[in-house]
């Protein structure tokens, strides 16, 4: 195949990739992510993981603190460095260490709209599902060391409390709602009305609830993803068309084709130990998906790609040193892989 080929393959990938779904599907999701990170307190969030909190309290919060949070495989480690010195608890700090990056909402709703909502489900279910059985084993495997470095201060993020939930209920059910009849199959002229009455429903919420300040925050921090995210994405689906062009797919149906035990174990331990820029891992897992790879061991790769990559483990190993971190990329591969095995016999 030629160079000329190659490159047409990645630019075909880019230009569907584009016309699908930049509007409809990532530009109200870049709104919702600005949103949190300008008016949802991360002290409000992070308060819960003290170790007074209540175990099923600090393992919810942490579960989708992604959501919540917005963090992305960097800038989650200097959080869990943080509140695992504070006393958060290794179960709680575990917990939010996975959940941070893979309970992202910009990548389950490209994940869902690239790949189909069951696989976009399956990510979201399976990420804070995951998150929080890892958490609790590794607090049961660790307990008795953890019961020796227990602490009592649980202070570092107290005092922020954030905008009222009624507030952001209103704020970000409105771009929730957006996002979601944008990408609904409805006719056209009623998507237009519907969009249009629910951005006119946000200037009010807006108006009423935030002053200009906070509304500034919010597009300089949606501003702030766009630049941060958007070069990378087009360069993963770049990546991913040519992906298309150069690897064999007899390669792909053999090495990760099927539910099979070794597929769904190699899908794994290839998203454990590379590194996936924020949101690249989805076009690229859209086009192994194209050439031939089992939908079981795409959840796998999807569940232990954005948590897991070799310079992550080295961050972590200095937080929480050797034999933990080695037990919690095992779990995250083992679970991975029997999750996919469980989700590819499921959706056949």
């Amino acid at each position: 195949m030629t160079l000329v080929a190659i490159l047409q393959s990645g630019i075909n990938e880019l230009l569907e990739y584009l016309s699908a779904h930049v509007l409809t599907c990532l530009v109200p999701a870049f709104f919702i992510a600005g949103g949190i990170a300008a008016v949802v307190s991360t002290g409000a969030v992070l308060k819960y993981f003290g170790p007074r909190a209540p175990k099923h309290l600090a393992y919810g919060v942490a579960s989708v603190s992604g959501a919540i949070l917005a963090v992305c495989s960097c800038t989650v480690l200097p959080l869990f460095a943080g509140i695992h010195k504070k006393g958060a608890g290794l179960g709680p700090a575990v917990t939010f260490l996975f959940s941070g990056p893979a309970v992202n909402i910009l990548a389950i709703v490209l994940t869902a709209r690239k790949m189909g909502w069951e696989l976009g489900l399956a990510r979201a279910i399976g990420a804070v599902t995951f998150s929080i059985v890892i958490g609790l084993l590794m607090a049961f495997i660790f307990k008795k060391e953890e019961q020796a470095n227990s602490s009592d201060d649980d202070g570092m993020f107290a005092g922020e409390e954030g905008k009222p939930v009624g507030h952001l209920l209103a704020f970000f059910g409105t771009l929730v709602a957006i996002l979601l009849f944008g990408t609904a199959a409805i006719p056209f002229w009623s998507k237009i009305a519907i969009i249009f009455s629910l951005l006119s429903f946000l200037a009010v919420v807006l108006t009423q609830w935030y002053d200009g300040d906070e509304v500034k925050d919010w597009l300089v921090e949606t501003w702030k993803f766009v630049k941060l995210i958007f070069p990378i994405l087009l360069v993963g689906v770049f990546i991913a068309g040519v992906l298309k062009a150069v690897i064999p797919e007899q390669w792909i149906s053999v090495s990760v084709g099927g539910n099979g035990l070794s597929a769904n174990l190699v899908a794994s331990v290839i998203g454990a130990l590379m590194y996936f820029s924020t949101l690249t891992e989805v076009p690229i897992v859209k086009a192994l998906l194209d050439m031939g790879m089992g939908k079981g061991p795409a959840l796998a790769l999807l569940l232990a790609g954005p948590s897991l990559s070799l310079p992550n483990m080295l961050v972590v190993r200095n937080v929480m040193g050797t034999k933990r971190t080695i037990v919690y990329v095992l779990l995250v591969v083992v679970l991975a892989t029997l999750t996919g095995m469980v989700f590819g016999s499921i959706v056949g």
